[in-house]
């Protein structure tokens, strides 16, 4: 009778099945700080080479969880992970978890395969850019704005002057600019799964399930069970750590960005992080 350690070692030691390497994408997305953990290539770099690196694995899985943030951010992680799959011959499984919305649903593209809860909130095709303004404030208060440029679209759409037709053209036209790069991703990306909803493209979001039946998401699922029912009912999931979580657990700071800290820096980064996630009910 032939012999196998495999039998004798506790389940977790044991080295059937196959692995399936996972990288967990929380938080909103851009430039970070210590105080407020933002998801950018330059922080995920390193687990996403790692996660490729398994020669054996037969695909990548990622699990959203990202209402959005920097345009640039998204789309460079989602090239990023594309080159990768292409030149390693892997597979990506994307599962959503709360919510995969605007740059999240960008990222979540790169995905061969889209997974969402019935719950997940997915969507939010669009570009927003919003602020205040301080114009009247000042005078009431008795503060003089002092601004001198060389170039004279130098301060358009600054805070503490009136707004002007002119400026708000042009940011809009920025703004379409990276709609319409956004729109012919997911055009690519989703083919003729996509539904002809006219509101696909408008910033609107949906449930997971309303998102399968548009053609933005492929079924409902978990992670695991998708896994198992693809690749065998012993796959190993290994999760990577990212940059950003490894710094995070060493300062003692909680997982989602912007929940920690004191003084002002904090104070914004909890607000900008809060409205973000407020928008879809979170």
């Amino acid at each position: 009778m032939a012999f196998s350690l495999s039998a004798i070692l506790p389940k977790a030691m044991r080295r059937n099945g196959k692995i399936v390497p996972v990288i967990r994408l929380s938080g909103t997305i851009g430039a970070a700080s210590p105080l407020r953990g933002g998801l950018t290539l330059a922080g995920l770099e390193a687990a996403l080479a790692r996660a490729f690196s398994y020669k054996a694995a037969p695909a990548v899985a990622l699990l959203i969880n990202s209402p959005g943030g920097a345009a640039v951010q998204s789309h460079q992680i989602f090239q990023r992970i594309r080159a990768l799959a292409q030149e390693k011959e892997k597979r990506v499984i994307v599962a959503v978890e709360d919510v995969a919305a605007s740059g999240g649903y960008m990222i979540a593209l790169a995905g061969d395969e889209i997974v969402v809860d019935p719950s997940s909130i997915v969507g939010s095709i669009g570009v927003v850019s919003a602020g205040f303004g301080f114009h009247e404030l000042i005078g009431k208060i008795g503060i003089e704005r002092r601004v001198h440029t060389a170039g004279e679209k130098k301060v358009i759409l600054d805070p503490f002057r009136p707004e002007r037709e002119e400026d708000v053209a042009r940011l809009e036209a920025l703004q379409h600019d990276v709609h319409a790069l956004f729109i012919d991703l997911v055009r690519t990306r989703r083919g003729a799964a996509l539904s002809d909803d006219p509101d696909l493209f408008s910033g609107a979001f949906w449930s997971g399930s309303r998102a399968v039946a548009l053609g933005l998401a492929d079924r409902v699922g978990d992670l695991r069970s998708v896994l198992k029912e693809r690749y065998g009912k012993d796959v190993r999931l290994k999760l990577i750590a990212t940059e950003r979580s490894m710094w995070r657990r060493r300062l003692g700071l909680p997982s989602r960005a912007g929940r920690a800290g004191e003084g002002v820096e904090a104070a914004i980064a909890a607000v900008e992080d809060r409205l973000l996630w407020s928008r879809f009910g979170l």
